[in-house]
Formats: structure tokens, sequence, C-alpha cells
């Protein structure tokens, strides 16, 4: 069974389009790189976007390995410079209570969670263990699948998933949610 540390990225600045990490994002991203680095990992993925790759690139650079990016990462939705603030988080609002609604720019909350899934399982026959640099939504979605709503923490779906946690699974098997330990 493979090790998978699913990472939320760092902390990143906040505005519309692409962002890459904060300062304190930096920070938190080498944390978790040197936590990371006692786990002896054999692979580093990452969604696309910028903020991700920039946490996968830390992990990677003190794992010794290179950053392998993989489009069912991304985002249930990402802010598009396109829309307005308010307009962005009516869509993210309503993807979140009705998880089949397709938002403009995006994938609905159960096809994000598919897509998370179908990465998972993919590495099952990768040896692990694997890190894996991700976002806070679709690990929501991808939980909120695996587990059902009942059984995940109240504050995730409230606050969401804390910059730099890790949520970790053997291979679809859920063994720590958010877990921000290694980032004190």
């Amino acid at each position: 069974m493979t090790l998978i540390f699913l990472v939320q990225h760092a902390e990143a600045e906040s505005g519309p389009g692409d962002p890459g990490l904060t300062h304190a994002g930096r920070l938190q991203a080498g944390r978790t790189a040197q936590w990371l680095y006692g786990c002896g990992l054999n692979a580093v993925y990452s969604s696309p976007l910028r903020r991700a790759v920039e946490t996968a690139e830390h992990i990677a650079g003190a794992a010794g390995r290179v950053v392998r990016r993989d489009v069912r990462l991304r985002e249930r939705v990402n802010w598009d410079a396109g829309q307005t603030l308010e307009e962005f988080l009516a869509e993210w609002d309503r993807s979140t209570l009705d998880r089949d609604f397709v938002p403009c720019r995006g994938d609905s909350s159960h096809q994000a969670a598919q897509r998370l899934r179908s990465f998972l399982l993919d590495l099952a026959a990768e040896p692990g263990p694997v890190a894996a640099t991700s976002h806070g939504g679709v690990t929501t979605d991808l939980l909120r699948t695996l587990l059902g709503e009942a059984e995940l923490p109240p504050w995730l779906l409230d606050k969401g998933v804390p910059p730099g946690a890790i949520t970790t699974f053997r291979n679809l098997d859920v063994v720590e949610i958010a877990s921000v330990a290694h980032l004190t």
C-alpha cells in the first residue's frame, strides 16, 4: 500500500489568477519539506497552479526529487481575473453546498473529488511514500466523498484545510486529516 502525503499548498498571496507564495508561505513550505525529508519520499507531484508548484519545489529540493505536475491535483475552481471576488465566492459557496453544481470556470465538488481519487488510485502502483501538493477545496471534496460529511472534523467544512497542512492516505484509506504538527 502506498503512503501518500497530500499537502495543502502553503500560504499564498491573495488575488485572482495564479498567485505565488507569501514570505510566510515559503517558510511553511520549508518546514513541510524538512518534515517530509525524513519520510524518504520516492516522488513529488504537484497541481500545475503556481502556489502548489512553489510548495512542491521546496519538498522536491529537500528530497532530491523533481516535481511532476498533474492536472488532477488542481483546485475545484480558481478565482479568475475575469471575475469579481463576489462572483467567485458565490460560485464557490454554491458548488460547496450543491456538490453537483458546475461553476463557470471549474468542476463540481463531485467531479473534483473523482479527479483526485483517480490520481490517488494511480499512485497505488508506485512505490511510496509520495508527496503531492494540492488545494484545500479539492482535498475537502475528496474527504467528503471517501468518508462522508458526518465523519469529517466540524472545523474542516467551516474553515477549510490550513495552509501547509498534510492529509495522509494509504491508497484511499484516510490516515490523518490536515495535520499541521510539522509547522510548529
